[in-house]
């Protein structure tokens, strides 16, 4: 079961900087076969068809908590997306083609099938597919193959990163290789006690350090990358037997918080009138605002 907040994990700029080209570079990270669609699902059902739980329940909670945190990271890289969107047209009349530039972006997509937001797609346009999950059921196997998604996973990231200088953009794919670099250490660790091969020694895959990107070694200096949270406050615990030590890259100690991160609030999207979204008139609300009272009993 989840539970939802009206918040996401970091606070993206508001900036005045329209870019779908750069939208269409980040959609990789939502939509590709390491996007975090990926990534969430791959964990997800994972998690739905553990056998043994019991048994091996800090492997159960590692991949239930990262699972949680998984939702988090699809909706903040579709907030980078409609950032990198937002003010790529404006409102004229249909007769003044309004949408008319859409025909020189890499990709008309987010234009024509949406209203400017993020798509379960990757950077071609191509649809999500749930063929990118892997779930064998033989838990050492699911274990390797995570580790191996989470560093191709990285490996996007730094393109994507390298590819544009959205301010959006980089902070949120900044973020997004610290806590991407957390669960490959996580699931090096969890190798590690399941088999008796320090997975850790491969790190980091590809072998650039984190703190080479400004955005993202601001995270590791606040200590970001030696935290994992068990996104429940009962539940998950067992995680602290597996995320345990020190991190293998400079040596600071790791730690287990209960709960979940602080949050910061989803930023508002303006209609785009010339897509027809949100749809709804002065006048409309006015109406609409007229039922709501009414239902509600409220009197002016």
């Amino acid at each position: 079961m989840f539970k939802r907040m009206d918040e996401i994990l970091i606070e993206i700029p508001e900036v005045n900087k329209p870019d779908p080209n750069a939208a269409a570079a980040v959609q990789e990270l939502l939509g590709g076969k390491f996007g975090e669609m990926s990534t969430l699902n791959n964990y997800l059902y994972q998690s739905f068809n553990f056998r043994s739980k019991k048994k091996l329940k800090p492997f159960y909670d590692l991949v239930m908590s990262i699972t949680a945190e998984e939702l988090g990271h699809v909706e903040l890289v579709s907030h980078a997306i409609n950032s990198c969107l937002r003010g790529s047209t404006s409102y004229k009349e249909p007769d003044k083609t309004p949408l008319g530039s859409i025909k020189d972006m890499r990709l008309s997509y987010h234009f024509l099938a949406g209203a400017q937001g993020a798509m379960p797609f990757d950077s071609m346009g191509n649809p999500w597919t749930g063929a990118n999950v892997f779930n064998s059921g033989n838990l050492v196997e699911d274990l390797l193959h995570n580790f191996f998604l989470e560093c191709g996973a990285r490996t996007h990231k730094m393109k994507v990163y390298e590819t544009t200088d959205h301010p959006a953009a980089r902070e949120v794919v900044g973020f997004l290789l610290v806590r991407g670099g957390v669960h490959v250490v996580a699931y090096a660790k969890a190798l590690e006690i399941a088999t008796g091969v320090d997975v850790t020694k491969l790190i980091p895959i590809p072998s650039l350090n984190n703190k080479a990107f400004k955005e993202a070694a601001k995270y590791e200096e606040k200590g970001v990358h030696t935290k994992l949270y068990t996104w429940s406050e009962n539940d998950f615990t067992a995680i602290d037997q597996i995320w345990k030590g020190t991190h293998p890259e400079d040596g600071l100690p790791l730690e287990v918080l209960k709960g979940t991160p602080e949050g910061f609030p989803i930023p508002e999207a303006p209609a785009v009138e010339e897509e027809f979204a949100p749809g709804i008139s002065a006048e409309d609300f006015k109406e609409i605002t007229k039922r709501l009272k009414m239902s509600g009993n409220i009197k002016d």
